[in-house]
């Protein structure tokens, strides 16, 4: 599933192919919206929340937001009009043109068209790419459930708004914390230090790096390298079940580490020790 870095890189490539431009055509291909024709409309902002995105548009007095959740396989395309698709025609749920821009959403999991986008993300913790990013705030959340398991609590957007799979596999091995840990037992406002500096500092960047290294297979410490050796100690990296979260902000289960249900955590059993 996208994260919140991914999400926000979406944001701004949209704002800079469409902010300040009339809409020309405007196509939602969801039954709920079919019949909505957004021509004409300006295109006064685009922004992340998380991992939501909004499209913020107006007509005069009137405003509204084109709201899309990306869940796992969605994908905003912007280029030039007239450029190639680079999905199938058919995975495409919205697609809006100004005079020389389109941009696609492919796959996406979620669109709305909102008079108050608010209403979305009022759910959500502090979003970690927010302009008003409030860390004490995000540590408070998490401490109000000591005993869930912190790669559980990392994974919960009503806590803190941005970190999905890869980066909480990541911050608990930076802080040599196993993901089974109760969120009382850890160094919660480090925790969210890094989990704030990590997504800054990917949030543009076109390949995500946790080790401060871009070279192909050398980015990240943990995720996806099961079975693999440590990059501190050799020991080889395991890859087990835990919790599990529906994309938008709450849990729809929370597993041990014994193989049933959840999604994929990875960590090192030596360097994050129960």
């Amino acid at each position: 599933m996208p994260e919140g870095d991914t999400v926000f890189a979406a944001a701004h490539r949209l704002r800079a192919g469409l902010a300040g431009k009339p809409l020309t055509r405007s196509d939602f291909r969801v039954p709920r919206y079919a019949t909505t024709d957004l021509s004409g409309w300006a295109v006064t902002g685009v922004r992340s929340v998380g991992k939501h995105l909004f499209i913020d548009v107006s007509a005069g007095e009137r405003t509204a937001s084109i709201h899309s959740h990306l869940k796992m396989e969605g994908r905003w395309q912007v280029g030039q009009l007239g450029s190639r698709w680079r999905r199938p025609g058919h995975t495409a749920r919205v697609v809006l043109r100004t005079d020389d821009v389109e941009a696609v959403g492919f796959d996406l999991g979620v669109v709305d068209v909102l008079a108050d986008p608010a209403t979305a993300v009022a759910h959500l913790g502090p979003d970690l790419l927010g302009d008003y990013w409030d860390a004490a705030t995000a540590v408070a959340n998490l401490a109000r459930s000591p005993d869930t398991p912190i790669g559980v609590a990392l994974l919960d957007q009503r806590l803190l708004a941005g970190i999905g799979n890869v980066y909480r596999s990541e911050i608990c091995f930076l802080h040599r914390a196993r993901p089974t840990a109760r969120v009382a037992d850890v160094d919660l406002p480090g925790i969210v230090e890094t989990a704030h500096r990590l997504l800054w500092e990917n949030r543009l960047r076109p390949i995500r790096s946790t080790t401060g290294v871009t070279a192909r297979g050398r980015e990240l410490w943990v995720y996806g390298r099961d079975r693999r050796p440590c990059r501190r100690c050799g020991t080889t990296v395991v890859r087990d079940m835990l919790g599990e979260l529906d994309g938008q902000g709450g849990l729809d289960g929370q597993g041990g580490l014994d193989g049933q249900g959840g999604r994929g955590v990875y960590f090192c059993p030596r360097c994050q020790q129960p």
